[in-house]
């Protein structure tokens, strides 16, 4: 039963109308006998049986003498009536049986192959059109129309994963431009104070140079926070143009260039760094900017937050290379989500110098790499943060 439901739409359409043909062509042959059978009956009321008998005796036992067909005056109307549609099933049963046995398979065929895919479909669509995405497709045989409604099931997929990522995107720039407002804001009600205080009090003097020169200080230094969050805002408008080049990346080049970046870090921070390698001779295929941007990222974090101690573990393998940097510092209080986010900061004085966009870009990259970022806090405190690359050829 199952070989038949799942039969493809042109053999089934041959496979209803030969049975419907087989059907139709055996009931004429039913019909046509009664039909003969029913004439010969009626014909035999006007056939003189002596003379018949003798025609018979005469032409001897291997001859059938047939009988007669009377005149239409010698019939009654009722007989005429029989015999010509006697006459009517002889001639055009099989044309009209025929006829009709293909009209019944054509319905059948409709009600049993097309009609639920075809409703199917029509609900869908009509669904789709009121951005009702949150159903099912019912409809499993193997033929074509099964074929098609996986498709349309596949297309009904992607538009729900299109909406989400439509929603995602309209959240984000939310969320960005609710961040521009307030990266920008700050400084500059910082500096329209500081300038509505130097023209109030410097004409009358009323301001001595060492007060004057620390606003003048401090204003460099909300300049220079907008100049930072300027820059950080153009590396995020080119992350989505960022294309991933391949390149073959070993665990000792990885170790060479990750241990020539501790050696600056931790002049610069005071803080120590160990780097704790896996040994493995396989290849990995990535983007070599893109790790180094992120593994540079997670490390300045850990420098900033850490106490005294910070350590990264590094395992290159073929297919995935992944990089874990603890520090000893007071760890995450907030969510994943919310520390990914851009322009997040703990510190409100930390965001002076930087615009709180590293661990979004981190994610993004380990995202856009076929990996993610992965943070969490350590059982005897600090935090921990691991970058998942995969292979991209």
């Amino acid at each position: 039963m199952d070989k038949i439901r799942n039969l493809s739409v042109r053999k089934t359409i041959i496979l209803y109308m030969v049975f419907a043909l087989l059907c139709s062509f055996l009931f004429s042959a039913v019909i046509f006998r009664i039909a003969e059978r029913t004439q010969m009956l009626i014909w035999w009321k006007y056939v003189d049986e002596e003379a018949y008998f003798k025609v018979v005796e005469r032409v001897g036992p291997y001859h059938v003498a047939d009988i007669p067909r009377p005149s239409s005056y010698e019939m009654t109307q009722s007989d005429y009536f029989g015999s010509e549609l006697c006459d009517f099933l002889q001639t055009y049963a099989v044309l009209v049986l025929s006829m009709a046995g293909s009209c019944v398979a054509v319905f059948l065929f409709y009600q049993n192959k097309l009609k639920k895919p075809i409703e199917e479909l029509a609900q869908a669509s009509k669904k789709i059109a009121e951005n009702h995405l949150d159903f099912d497709m019912t409809y499993e045989n193997k033929d074509e129309m099964g074929v098609l409604c996986k498709e349309f099931e596949r297309m009904r997929r992607q538009l729900v994963r299109n909406n989400q990522i439509l929603w995602t995107t309209i959240e984000e720039e939310k969320m960005l431009r609710a961040a521009i407002a307030h990266e920008i804001r700050a400084p500059l009600s910082v500096l329209k104070g500081y300038q509505e205080m130097l023209m109030e009090y410097l004409p009358s003097a009323d301001i001595d140079m060492e007060q004057a020169m620390e606003m003048l200080s401090e204003s460099g230094r909300q300049i220079e926070r907008m100049d930072t969050f300027v820059e950080a805002m153009r590396k995020m408008s080119s992350l989505e143009k960022r294309e991933l080049i391949a390149g073959d990346i070993s665990a000792r080049w990885l170790e060479e260039v990750i241990q020539a970046e501790l050696v600056i870090m931790e002049k610069e921070y005071g803080k120590q760094c160990m780097l704790q390698m896996s040994a493995s001779k396989e290849v990995f295929c990535g983007d070599k900017e893109i790790i180094l941007e992120v593994t540079e990222n997670l490390l300045s974090n850990a420098f900033r937050y850490g106490k005294q101690q910070i350590a990264i573990m590094v395992k290159a393998g073929y297919s995935e290379l992944s990089i874990c940097v603890r520090d000893d510092g007071d760890g995450f209080r907030e969510e994943a989500e919310k520390i990914t986010e851009a322009f997040y900061g703990q510190n409100v004085k930390d965001s002076l110098k930087h615009a709180g966009i590293g661990m979004y870009i981190s994610r993004l990259y380990c995202e856009k790499h076929g990996g993610k970022l992965v943070l969490g806090n350590d059982e005897q405190g600090g935090a921990v943060v691991t970058a998942i690359f995969r292979r991209i050829a």
